[in-house]
């Protein structure tokens, strides 16, 4: 399975007044690592792969962490992310961040592969993952490291 790795700088805005990051911002951290294994898989940004397969996107609908170590202003971290399973219309990802080479957060998404209801333009659909979006996942030594 595709892993990407990327790095991120903690900056002061992600940090809460004892100096380390306020929790929900790794939440938006690893929101923003889906998007970048999404992009590493499928050769294109979010826009653009939402637009190629004609759905609104994939929102979560559970999500979960376990703190170990924190972080904290100045620190550079590195966010491992990868599917663990699909599904049908969801899948699961994690998400493993290291701060100074050690495991500080592990994170973890389910989320929905979502179109809009042709019945009801309002509402939102799940719809099948396509197998070109599942196969991208899964070539063999498909790595990317930013």
């Amino acid at each position: 399975m595709l892993v990407n790795t990327h790095e991120v700088e903690i900056e002061f805005g992600d940090c809460d007044p004892a100096g380390i990051v306020f929790y929900p911002n790794y939440f938006r951290m690893f929101d923003a690592a889906t998007a970048r294994l999404f992009e590493a898989a499928l050769g294109m940004k979010k826009i653009a792969w939402t637009r190629r397969f004609g759905i609104v996107g994939i929102p979560m609908v559970d999500t979960g962490a376990k703190f170990v170590k924190p972080a904290r202003f100045g620190d550079v971290v590195r966010i491992e992310s990868a599917v663990a399973a699909f599904r049908r219309s969801s899948f699961d990802v994690e998400h493993r961040l290291y701060n100074g080479g050690e495991l500080a957060v592990e994170g973890r998404e389910t989320r929905v592969w979502v179109g809009k209801d042709e019945t009801d333009p309002h509402r939102l659909k799940s719809q099948a993952i396509p197998d070109e979006v599942i196969a991208a996942f899964s070539l063999v030594g498909n790595q990317h490291v930013e």
